[in-house]
């Protein structure tokens, strides 16, 4: 029996910490995630659960001054906290690369679309400037952007959100990756072009065999998108699996908390069961279960220490100390 391929991206006891004389905030907390070849995993979870940081830990993008990192992000088998600054340049771009939520803020304002894509081109790779321009409207060709070659010369303000969020993924894609990161990239966009973004991106990813790690606090979108999810909070995964398997039958009460807060077309009449409190305050490192104070279903013992990830199936675990007993819904 052959070995299994090893995994294009192995995050092992990330911590993440920023400092700055005002505050410490232990933004991510233990976190280990396994990414394989064209595999799209869904980071779910609230705000401030340390989806986002843990995203932007992967390219290293975080301010080096006022952040602390330590553990492992081993992509395509080098760690990437490992990396010198040069070795950081040739990285991004080229085997990973990523979606901003706005691209309005991503693109420079100064230059053109198909500018800025050739510059990522010719950064990466040993091509003419008349080749990487063709490359540029090939990509744009490639995203279903109408009239591409008059969107090449065209600044990011003269494009609408749907279709600067295009042109971003041009972008990202313009050096082949084999990650692409994206961070929440249909927030900020209406819903009919939402799911354009989504229908667009699971084509892509099939048509080019790509891996994607999908950040979103949307379960539907999640939904949509993911082949398997990891649920964060508190700056930690509290349960990952296959998608149907987590949506289906839930293992973490805070997993469950989400799903029961998701609105969907059968509960017209019906009151939204939203998770009662507020998220940790993170000023610390977690000494016991952070969603304890949120939990319906927990007890003196969780906050003894912070529970392990505990095994549910093969495939599937969760960070709860009650996971393999009987009893995981709360008493009626």
């Amino acid at each position: 029996m052959s070995p299994a391929p090893s995994p294009l991206l192995s995050i092992r006891d990330l911590h993440v910490k920023f400092t700055s004389r005002e505050r410490t905030v232990h933004a991510v907390n233990g976190v280990s995630l396994d990414l394989a070849r064209g595999e799209v995993l869904g980071l779910l979870g609230e705000s401030g659960s340390g989806k986002s940081v843990t995203l932007r830990s992967i390219q290293r993008l975080l301010p080096p001054r006022r952040t602390s990192m330590s553990g492992s992000i081993m992509l395509d088998g080098e760690d990437v906290l490992q990396m010198s600054p040069k070795e950081l340049r040739a990285v991004r771009g080229s085997k990973v690369a990523m979606i901003f939520q706005e691209p309005a803020t991503a693109f420079d304002p100064v230059y053109t679309v198909g500018q800025q894509i050739c510059e990522t081109i010719l950064q990466h790779e040993d091509v003419s400037h008349s080749d990487a321009e063709k490359r540029a409207l090939e990509l744009l060709e490639l995203v279903r952007i109408p009239s591409a070659k008059q969107r090449l010369r065209a600044y990011p303000h003269e494009m609408s959100g749907g279709m600067r969020q295009r042109a971003m993924i041009a972008l990202a894609l313009s050096c082949r990756p084999s990650l692409l990161l994206a961070d929440e990239p249909t927030t900020a966009l209406d819903a009919t072009v939402q799911i354009q973004v989504l229908l667009l991106l699971a084509q892509l990813q099939e048509e080019l065999g790509l891996s994607i790690i999908f950040v979103t606090h949307d379960v539907g979108v999640a939904i949509e998108i993911s082949s398997r999810l990891a649920v964060m909070y508190g700056g930690q995964v509290v349960e990952s699996g296959p998608l149907e398997d987590v949506v289906r039958n839930p293992a973490h009460p805070y997993t469950k908390g989400l799903l029961a807060s998701t609105i969907h077309g059968a509960m017209r009449g019906e009151r939204l069961q939203a998770i009662p409190g507020s998220p940790p305050n993170l000023s610390s490192p977690p000494t016991e279960c952070t969603f304890f104070p949120r939990c319906p279903i927990g007890e003196a013992r969780c906050t003894h220490s912070v529970p392990e990830l505990r095994e549910v199936t093969p495939l599937r675990s969760a960070r709860c100390i009650k996971v393999g007993e009987r009893q995981l819904e709360p008493a009626e």
